[in-house]
C-alpha cells in the first residue's frame, strides 16, 4: 500500500496546501494491518505534512477511539490520533460513528439482508449507534479547513442514537419487510467468528465482535458537528430514498436527502 512508503507519501503532499487522510480499514487481511495503516502511516502522512510545510491536515479517525480498548481497530485509530499531534500538532481529527448514505456498508447491508433472509439475525441488539451523514462528514473535513477547528477534534454524530435492533426495525419498516428477527447470541458469534472471518469480505472478525459490544456513540462533552456550524442530518431525512429500491417489486431510488 502507498501510504506506507514514505517515498509515496512525500510524493503525495509535496507541494499541497491541504491533506485530508482518509485511509483506513475496518478488518486485516494479515496481522499489523491495523498498525501499519491507523497508526504508522498517519504518522507518516503527518511528519511528511509537516515537513512538507502543508498548512492543514485533517485526519479522519473513529469514534471509540482509545488506548484502553481491547480492540485492535481502536487501539491502532487511538495510537494513530497521537502520531498525527506529534508531528502535526494543528491538525484537525474528526471521529464519525457509522456513514450513512447512498453507497453506504450499513443500511444497505440490512436491507439486503431482509431482502434474501427469512429471518433477520440479530445480535449485539443492544448496543448504541449514532448514525452520521456522509455529506455531513464531508462538510465537517471542509470546516476543518478553517482556523477555528486548528489543533482539535470532533466526533461526528447524527441527530439520533439507534439500539441495533431499532435499526434492523427501522430496516424493515422502510423496506416493507416483515420477516421478522431470530436473536443469535453473543457466545454463538465468538464460536462461530474463526470460520465467518476466513469466508470471502470477511463478514464477521474477532475484532468487529469486540466493538459490537460497545456503544458507538459521542463522548458526552465531546464537540461534534455543531460546534463546526453543521446541522446534523437525521436518518429519515435520506436513508429512505435509497432503501425504497430492496422493497418488494423495487422502485425508484434518490441519491439526495430530502428537503
Amino acid at each position: 500500500t502507498s501510504i506506507t512508503r514514505p517515498d509515496a507519501v512525500q510524493r503525495a503532499v509535496m507541494g499541497a496546501e491541504v491533506v485530508v487522510n482518509l485511509v483506513g480499514i475496518l478488518a486485516e487481511k494479515k496481522p499489523g494491518d491495523f498498525k501499519r495503516i491507523h497508526t504508522d502511516a498517519a504518522g507518516l502522512v503527518a511528519t511528511a505534512a509537516a515537513s512538507c510545510g502543508v498548512q492543514h491536515l485533517v485526519h479522519l479517525s473513529a469514534m471509540g477511539a482509545s488506548a484502553a480498548s481491547p480492540s485492535l481497530y481502536a487501539q491502532s485509530k487511538a495510537a494513530g490520533e497521537a502520531a498525527v499531534r506529534q508531528a502535526f500538532p494543528s491538525a484537525v481529527i474528526l471521529r464519525p460513528s457509522v456513514v450513512f448514505g447512498y453507497e453506504d456498508g450499513f443500511f444497505n447491508r440490512f436491507a439486503h439482508m431482509a431482502q434474501v433472509l427469512p429471518r433477520l439475525p440479530v445480535f449485539a441488539a443492544g448496543t448504541k449507534f449514532q448514525p452520521v451523514y456522509v455529506g455531513d462528514v464531508a462538510d465537517a473535513v471542509m470546516a476543518g479547513l478553517l482556523p477555528p477547528a486548528a489543533g482539535k477534534s470532533f466526533d461526528l454524530g447524527g441527530p439520533q442514537v439507534m439500539t441495533m435492533r431499532d435499526i434492523l426495525e427501522y430496516v424493515q419498516d422502510k423496506t416493507n419487510r416483515r420477516a421478522g428477527m431470530i436473536p443469535v447470541p453473543m457466545w454463538y458469534l465468538k464460536l462461530m467468528a474463526p470460520l465467518l472471518e476466513k469466508l470471502p469480505g470477511q463478514l464477521l472478525t474477532r475484532d468487529q465482535l469486540i466493538l459490537l459490544g460497545r456503544d458507538n456513540v459521542m463522548t458526552p462533552g465531546a464537540e461534534g458537528l455543531p460546534a463546526l456550524g453543521i446541522t446534523p442530518t437525521p436518518v429519515d431525512a435520506v436513508v429512505p430514498a435509497y432503501l425504497h429500491r430492496y422493497r418488494p417489486g423495487g422502485g425508484p431510488v434518490s441519491r439526495y436527502k430530502s428537503a
